[in-house]
């Protein structure tokens, strides 16, 4: 079983920068992919960006040059640098993890979400 905690979220004016933490712990083998989606009660959830255990990363339009995903595989962790925030920002974000079980199962976790709120 694998645990996501995510810290970092928070209230912050437009333009402003956060930085989104995720920690795994728990039995498993080793993490794959990392990622994180966001949530808004409009909106479904969606991709914000991903990074595979080997660094390669992706992040979604909507934040390509403002948004920057980083991990430490030594740590279980992954991170999510948020710069030059806007109110269209304002969301729950979740963390995502595919980990190889300790029985060799491929598994996805999810954390439980921490809010982001940008004002304007």
């Amino acid at each position: 079983q694998v645990q996501l905690v995510e810290t970092g979220g928070g209230l912050v004016q437009a333009g402003g920068s956060l930085r989104l933490s995720c920690v795994a712990s728990g039995s498993f083998r080793s993490i794959q992919d990392m990622a994180w989606y966001r949530q808004t009660p409009r909106k479904q959830r969606e991709l914000v960006a991903r990074i595979t255990r080997g660094g390669s990363r992706n992040h979604a339009d909507s934040v390509k040059g403002r948004f920057t995903i980083s991990r430490d595989n030594a740590k279980n962790a992954v991170y999510l640098q948020m710069n030059n925030l806007t109110p269209e920002d304002t969301a729950v974000y979740y963390c995502n993890a595919v980990v190889i079980t300790a029985w060799g199962k491929t598994s996805e976790s999810w954390g439980q979400g921490t809010q982001v709120t940008v004002s304007s």
